[in-house]
């Protein structure tokens, strides 16, 4: 029996990629196609952890009702306390002439 000599097997290779729409690759290159092929995993994810209800979700739901959100509300106290003294986010420049930049290019 005579053996097959490999270009044929080639050949017949790239032929069968190209019927069954396959990529072809003789190097065995890694390709990633394996994780591209794999199901998507985000939808499962959002399916299995349940959507939570927060306060500010609840507030907006509408219907008359409204619930006080002290987290808010002690943070809100917590920034104006810092303002007081001086501490608190530097108010933002209104025009280019007012930012920080510009003034010490002078």
């Amino acid at each position: 029996m005579a053996a097959v000599a490999p270009s044929r097997i080639a050949a017949l290779t790239r032929l069968r990629c190209e019927l069954f729409q396959t990529s072809y690759n003789p190097t065995s290159v890694r390709t990633g196609a394996k994780y591209l092929r794999a199901r998507l995993r985000g939808p499962s994810m959002v399916q299995y952890y349940p959507q939570q209800l927060t306060v500010a979700g609840f507030n907006r739901m509408g219907g008359g009702f409204k619930i006080q959100d002290w987290d808010e509300h002690q943070r809100l106290a917590d920034v104006e306390e810092k303002k007081r003294r001086g501490k608190g986010a530097p108010k933002k420049a209104k025009s280019p002439a007012e930012s920080r930049r510009m003034s010490k290019r002078r």
